[in-house]
């Protein structure tokens, strides 16, 4: 058995860092006068990070009186600071800098090919920092569309202005925003916002990004022919992601009216057209932008699998794109394994509650399994439900007995942004959708049991098949085929639970 003292290594790492006197490398960070010179050893600079080791490689160096400088004006010292910390001790407490300095440092551990902390800063500033993110939405942005590798914080961004845009349109910042980052947002069919929002924000940006116009600002009195020509050759890119269609006349009329003169002349004829004898334009055929995407605030999905549940639960197809018309949900979270602990019965968390939607994350694989609930479970009282108990008698007693329902489901997702290979079961037999066990929380029987922190998997013929494949259980052991399978069922088919979510789900509109 090997013996692990990381502990001790990593403390005396630090003091390596902090009082050694044989370093061999100054780097000079910062510039003006927030500049800083740090002392560092080569061999470890190399050693942990691919950059220092091509970059302090010796036909790259440049050395002072034997000694190797190095000059890195773009890294502020703050945040090289944490760099040394995390190139020398493997450790890093980021809960006492500012949201600035942690963007910072995402961009110096990227440029640094720093990837175990880029990741690790990256996932800190979607889950722990999303307050000032969203605070600062267009910094980040300008940040991290500069970061190829950074596509989880891009999409974090993305999707959270898409569900709610008007904080973010309407700050002081938005005019700055830059162009390619502007035409991914408005070529969104998630965009929740009114159309004429979104003409009203382009027309804002467009004038701010205009030379000559940002000045005037919106009095168009004062403007000339050659202001508008300007103005339309900023927007022309822009023109023909607007749903003209989406606009009333009467906003028409007031709003894009006066505008007219930068919009195509083929796009104003048929949207006229449009408005006088009801034809939809030809040129611009986007989808209607009214798209709602409804959020299960959970830490286990994200939030573009939330409307591939709610899809599911309305019976719609996976990729629906959501209507204003269509219902609203609320999940409201009334359990978190990692929040709340762990409880022997874990079903009289959701007694009584009404429609449930379970979330489960096994530890040792991706995957996400989960199950909706329409019915709820109960207690010991009688209920309006029918119930069977196992021989398939109907009791009036809920306990132990089979609840009716033909809503109910369990699925199963790859990862939690998986959006490919998610697969639903829905009930077959729905005298035997939910076993009401009053201890764990069962689907079918033995579909998904959820009992005791372990997660059980099987296909009783309840529901369809949901065809699972977690390679290994929790003992390392290998499934084989179905004999194998059903010879090992109480073993094989326990995997256990790293995270549980209970959200109690009401409609609301």
């Amino acid at each position: 058995m090997t013996s692990i003292f990381h502990i001790g290594l990593s403390k005396d790492f630090s003091l390596i860092l902090n009082d050694a006197d044989d370093f061999n490398v100054i780097i000079q960070v910062g510039e003006s006068k927030n500049k800083k010179e740090f002392r560092a050893h080569s061999v470890i600079l190399r050693a942990r990070s691919p950059y220092f080791k091509r970059a302090l490689s010796s036909e790259w160096i440049t050395k002072e009186n034997d000694m190797i400088v190095f000059s890195k004006p773009n890294i502020t010292p703050a945040v090289f600071d944490m760099v040394l910390k995390y190139i020398y001790t493997g450790e890093l407490e980021l809960k006492k800098y500012p949201g600035e300095i942690i963007l910072g440092l995402l961009v110096a551990s990227d440029e640094l090919l720093l990837g175990e902390l880029f990741e690790h800063v990256q996932d800190y500033l979607v889950k722990k920092q999303t307050t000032w993110v969203q605070e600062n939405f267009v910094l980040v942005l300008h940040t991290v569309f500069k970061l190829a590798n950074c596509k989880r914080l891009q999409n974090y961004c993305l999707e959270s202005i898409c569900a709610d845009p008007r904080p973010f349109i309407t700050s002081e910042n938005f005019p700055s925003l830059d162009k390619d980052i502007l035409y991914g947002l408005l070529e969104r069919n998630d965009l929740q916002i009114e159309e004429i929002d979104v003409w009203d924000s382009l027309i804002k940006w467009g004038i701010e990004q205009t030379p000559g116009l940002g000045s005037m600002n919106s009095n168009r009195i004062k403007w000339s022919n050659i202001n508008y020509e300007a103005l339309k050759k900023t927007l022309d890119s822009f023109i023909p992601l607007i749903r003209f269609a989406e606009i009333s006349s009467a906003e028409y009329f007031d709003k894009v009216r006066p505008y007219k003169s930068i919009i195509p002349y083929h796009i104003c004829e048929e949207i006229e057209e449009y408005y006088f004898k009801g034809t939809l334009p030809m040129t611009t055929t986007l989808p209607p932008r009214s798209g709602i995407i409804q959020k299960i605030e959970s830490n286990i999905i994200k939030p573009r699998l939330s409307s591939i549940i709610i899809n599911w639960i309305e019976r719609k197809d996976s990729n629906y794109n959501g209507k204003k018309k269509d219902t609203v949900y609320n999940f409201n979270l009334i359990y978190r394994k990692s929040r709340d602990g762990m409880f022997n019965n874990i079903q009289n968390i959701c007694t009584e509650q009404g429609a449930i939607l379970v979330l489960i994350q096994v530890k040792y694989s991706e995957k996400i399994f989960g199950g909706y609930n329409p019915i709820g479970w109960h207690n010991n009282n009688p209920s309006n439900n029918r119930s069977f108990n196992k021989r398939g008698l109907y009791s009036r007693n809920n306990l132990n007995q089979y609840l009716s329902t033909k809503e109910s489901f369990i699925f199963s997702f790859e990862n939690n942004e998986d959006i490919k290979n998610m697969k639903i079961s829905r009930v077959i037999n729905s005298s035997y959708a939910i076993y009401n066990t009053g201890n764990g929380v069962n689907f079918g029987g033995s579909d998904l049991n959820l009992e005791n922190g372990y997660l059980s998997l099987s296909h009783s013929g309840n529901y369809e098949n949901l065809d699972i494949n977690l390679e290994r259980n929790r003992y390392g052991m290998e499934c084989l085929d179905d004999s194998d399978y059903e010879i090992n069922q109480h073993e094989m088919d326990q995997h256990e639970v790293e995270e549980i979510e209970f959200f109690r789900v009401k409609k609301i509109k």
